[in-house]
């Protein structure tokens, strides 16, 4: 589409858990539009209906909604039964990507490594699960971004405590290996893997407050790997974000073990655009600003 008059909704904060983070996102999204001469606005989707999108006749939803609500598929498929063209995935997509079981299964079937993993319940026998995958191990819900809600698992009174922590955020609750090595992500863009970031949280604990707000946690981009290696893995990383369906824009998100393998975790089809997100520090190392990185997301909008 062609961006230079559009009327364009920021679609912000929601309902989720993750709301904070998609009011900064949006926030930084929507001056980054108002700065280019768009006439662009914040809609809040927790207390504006749908309607009102309908009845002020927009061009473009630009989707800075994160989890639930946002990036699961419903709003998009909101905004397809309206007719409105949004940025990112469409519903399929958004749906899989965020059901990381799910994600996993398409990833096994196509001979993408991703850690093993269990769901787990309160009948589970949680030492049998602790004999397949040994300690350390992640708990996490199935369907949270942000590391919310997941725990890093040293013991079994651990396991138990992450498993009730995780259940207060989703039904579905995961039990994965833990990768030792090198946190990586893959920035995708317009069909298309940007340079690599390497991930070094304080502790090596990327959590919620490291993401958003610790100013201690350290990118590097480019990476430490060797070109060919990250070639490869953006290859890797690509096709498991296309094998979902997902398209426009998103991130990867990976570990590199020990022994140079990588182990792809999730994607993300409404990734962070806070100060501290990946998306935009990935798009400057090639030369792309942020406004320019707006306008690139703005040309795959669409309706599914």
């Amino acid at each position: 589409m062609s961006p230079d008059r559009s009327k364009i909704a920021v679609l912000m904060g929601g309902n989720s858990a993750e709301r904070e983070v998609s009011l900064m996102s949006g926030a930084a999204v929507l001056d980054g539009l108002v700065r280019q001469g768009f006439e662009a606005f914040a809609v809040d989707p927790s207390n504006t209906d749908v309607n009102f999108l309908c009845e002020k006749n927009i061009s473009v939803a630009f989707i800075m909604l994160h989890g639930r609500g946002g990036e699961d598929g419903v709003i998009q498929g909101v905004l397809t039964h309206a007719n409105i063209p949004y940025t990112g995935s469409g519903v399929l997509a958004c749906s899989l990507a965020m059901d990381k079981w799910r994600t996993k299964l398409v990833w096994q079937a196509l001979g993408i490594s991703t850690p093993p993993c269990f769901v787990i319940s309160d009948k589970t026998n949680f030492d049998k699960i602790a004999s397949e995958l040994g300690f350390p191990l992640v708990v996490k819900p199935n369907s949270e971004g942000s590391t919310i809600g997941l725990t890093k698992v040293n013991s079994m009174s651990e396991l138990t405590e992450g498993f009730k922590k995780a259940r207060e955020f989703d039904d579905i609750v995961l039990a994965e290996k833990w990768i030792e090595g090198i946190e990586l992500t893959a920035s995708v863009l317009n069909d298309k893997a940007l340079p690599l970031i390497q991930i070094e949280a304080p502790g090596g604990n990327y959590d919620y407050q490291a993401k958003y707000f610790s100013n201690q946690t350290k990118y590097l981009c480019p990476s430490s790997l060797e070109p060919l290696q990250e070639e490869k893995i953006k290859a890797l990383c690509l096709k498991a974000f296309q094998s979902l369906g997902c398209s426009g824009w998103g991130r990867v998100d990976l570990m590199l073990d020990e022994g140079g393998k990588p182990w792809l975790l999730e994607v993300n089809t409404v990734p962070g655009m806070t100060n501290h997100s990946l998306v935009p520090m990935s798009a400057k190392a090639m030369g792309i600003t942020f406004d320019k990185l707006l306008l690139k997301i703005l040309e795959d909008a669409h309706v599914e």
